[in-house]
Order: structure tokens, then sequence, then C-alpha cells
């Protein structure tokens, strides 16, 4: 459940936008355009940080987080976009939808988050959200392992080449093709 609170922005402009309605009717407009003037230069910024929705999802409080994180993923920050899939692939925080964690993974992927490649691969390996379709699985899970930090490096090629069991030699082929001319691109 919901709830809203002096944090919640939505709350926040509902409440601004009645406080202004009652001002406008007292003052005028004159009165009310220099209100909104003050309002505007003195109202701290309402964004939050990155590191914040990580704190609340480490607190395991995957509402407050998807809170923060939609905003940021929906202005390009890849990170955010990852932890967002995530949310939605396991139902934290908001509905399970793999379409919608499918959608918020590849996002992160096409900008080079090795995080959400390993995960859309996963998605395209099981079918979930996405059409099942191993050769674009290994074309994740490829550059997924290849740009995973060392500690994560051996357990994605693992599970890169359990999916690569599965493929023909020309299906092996099209992925690193793909894989390779594959290039991040930023949001803007």
């Amino acid at each position: 459940m919901v709830t809203l609170d002096s944090q919640d922005p939505v709350f926040c402009r509902e409440v601004s936008r009645a406080r202004l309605r009652g001002f406008s009717r007292r003052t005028g407009w004159a009165g009310t355009a220099i209100f909104v003037m003050l309002v505007t230069l003195a109202a701290p910024a309402q964004a939050q940080s990155l590191r914040q929705g990580v704190s609340a999802f480490q607190r395991q409080d995957y509402a407050a987080a998807s809170r923060i994180f939609i905003p940021l993923a929906e202005r390009g920050n890849a990170p955010a976009q990852t932890y967002l899939g995530f949310l939605f692939e396991t139902g934290r925080g908001v509905p399970r939808n793999y379409t919608e964690a499918a959608m918020w993974y590849r996002r992160a992927a096409e900008q080079g988050d090795s995080r959400a490649q390993y995960s859309l691969g996963l998605l395209y390996d099981r079918g979930f959200g996405v059409p099942q379709d191993i050769v674009e699985a290994s074309k994740w899970l490829n550059l997924s392992t290849a740009a995973a930090p060392a500690p994560a490096r051996e357990a994605r090629a693992r599970i890169r080449d359990a999916v690569t069991t599965k493929m023909t030699r020309g299906e092996i082929a099209e992925a690193r093709l793909r894989a390779l001319e594959w290039a991040p691109s930023r949001e803007h």
C-alpha cells in the first residue's frame, strides 16, 4: 500500500496546488504570480538521488525505492533502470511485470550496463516479457560476461555457457556477430 507523506512528490504537488488555489482567490493573479516565483526560488530540489534509491532498496523498502528510481530511470539513468527492471521482474514495490522489466533492462543494457545485459539475456532465454530468443539471450550474456567485474565474470560465464549448450553452431556464430556489432548508446 502506498502512503502519502510530506516526502511524496505527488502529495506535495497536490497540496501546493490546493494552497495555490486558495491563495489565488484571496490575492488575485498578481499576488499569485509573486507567490509562485518565491516558492519556486525557495523550494528545495525534490529530485532524489540514486544513492537514496539504493539505500531504500537495501533496507528492503521497495515501494520507496521504486518511487525514487522511476523518475531517474525515465531521465535515462542506467543504474536506476536496472534496479527498476529488477523490481518489476520480482514484483517488489511494484506489480510483477516481465514486459516492463524487459523494457527497463533493455534501456540500461543498450547504454552498456552489464547487470542489465545479464538480466535481459536471462529473460530472452526464458521468454519472460520478451519472445524467447536463444540467439538474443546469448548476445546479451556474451556482452554482460565481457563487461562483468572480476568477481562476477566466472558465474556469468557459466550461465552464458549453459545457454550456449542449447544452441547450434550457426546460432552461436550469429550471437557472437550480434555482440561484436553492438555498441552502447546513451539516452538523450
